[in-house]
């Protein structure tokens, strides 16, 4: 995989108009992480200066090649003194792919609150993925091998009562990135679909499923690194239909709560080819 600069590069091609780049992959699709990551930073360059992200919704319409540059239409919706919205299409093939609005804030002062970060086991007594040869590790490494991600075990987590699905990621990019905040939103925003949905196979790990992302929501809370470790609490409250609804907070070392991420994914049973 390229190295992340690379993968959030955006060429402009007309003033609303912007190419994605194409990195090489492994994957059969593109992946979602990138196609939501693109789309933000073409939606950052149409916003003047001093206009800080704060959500995205996007919705994955159709699957992406990976060998096909991503074009990115971004619509001007509104420009006020507070909030900025874009709306941004990712067109593969003239067929939409991505559809995206992003919401920019100038950050105003109020009240503030957040939930305390979850006791977890620090991220340097957990094993690197690099070092792991189950087969999910080796995969996450051939494709992301620029991403320090590391697994709570079960037997460490501390079990919500009534939580059906849980699972708990520390993950941080392994080498020094740019000190601009936008830069690392956007490096959020690609690994934000990273791992998420898995939280939802966890009370099924015997079950032969098919996933995709459908839908993802990300709120930014706070400031924060990708290049320093961040925790990704990650639970699935619902399943069924085909379908899975998953959730995230993520919080930094220090215990920040940084962001908030929702996306439902598809997840459903995959049937061999004699069934009826």
């Amino acid at each position: 995989m390229a190295p992340i600069g690379e993968v959030l590069t955006v060429e402009q091609v007309e003033e609303n108009v912007f190419r994605g780049s194409s990195p090489n992959t492994t994957m059969q699709r593109t992946f979602g992480g990138q196609v939501a990551a693109q789309a933000l930073v073409a939606a950052v360059h149409t916003v003047r200066e001093g206009m800080v992200v704060h959500s995205l919704h996007g919705y994955f319409l159709r699957p992406g090649q990976p060998q096909v540059p991503t074009i990115y239409l971004v619509d001007r919706v509104r420009d006020g003194r507070s909030f900025v919205t874009r709306r941004v299409t990712g067109m593969q093939n003239d067929k939409a792919i991505f559809s995206m609005s992003a919401s920019f804030h100038v950050q105003d002062e109020g009240p503030e609150h957040q939930d305390e970060m979850p006791e977890v086991s620090p991220p340097d007594s957990l094993p690197d993925v690099a070092g792991s040869s189950d087969p999910i590790a080796t995969w996450f490494q051939n494709e992301w091998p620029d991403w320090d991600i590391r697994m709570v075990p079960k037997a460490d987590m501390h079990s919500r009562p009534g939580v059906a699905a849980q699972q708990q990621v520390w993950f941080r990019y392994r080498h020094p990135l740019p000190a601009d905040p936008v830069f690392h939103v956007c490096v959020l925003a690609y690994m934000s679909d990273m791992t998420l949905l898995g939280s939802a196979r966890v009370p099924h790990p015997d079950a032969h499923t098919q996933g995709a992302s459908l839908d993802h929501a990300l709120w930014f809370l706070r400031p924060f690194r990708a290049d320093e470790w961040l925790l990704y609490d990650q639970t699935s409250p619902s399943a069924g239909f085909g379908r899975a609804l998953t959730q995230g907070r993520i919080f930094d070392e220090a215990g920040h709560m940084v962001a908030a991420v929702v996306q439902e994914g598809l997840m459903r049973t995959v049937r061999s080819p004699d069934a009826g």
